[in-house]
């Protein structure tokens, strides 16, 4: 059996699938994070992702995002392999996702 295919979405695709009830997943490290991150994003940094990707859900769609789409693609092509089936990618990450004017959170909050 091979994996499926990673989706790619815009941040505007990327939003309306987080309201109709997608997890958002940013793999970003901490201090990224805390600089600005979507609101509403999980955190799950690519450096413990192996060891920590059962924490999410498997009967729920993932939207992946980073800081430009890189991380979170190999996040999202390494949870298809692992049994995940709804996973989708953020094209531009966090950078396209703020320029989008969409909502973030900046520093630790």
């Amino acid at each position: 059996m091979t994996a499926g295919t990673l989706n790619e979405a815009t941040p505007t695709e990327g939003q309306q699938l987080v309201q109709g009830g997608a997890l958002l997943v940013d793999v970003r490290e901490q201090n990224e994070y805390d600089e600005i991150h979507a609101e509403g994003a999980t955190l799950i940094p690519l450096s413990e992702f192996e060891t920590r990707f059962a924490e999410l859900p498997k009967d729920r769609p993932l939207v992946m995002i980073c800081r430009s789409g890189a991380r979170s693609d190999r996040a999202g092509q390494f949870l298809l392999q692992n049994g995940y089936s709804d996973v989708t990618n953020l094209k531009g990450g966090t950078m396209a996702w703020a320029e989008q004017g969409l909502p973030t959170v900046k520093g630790g909050q």
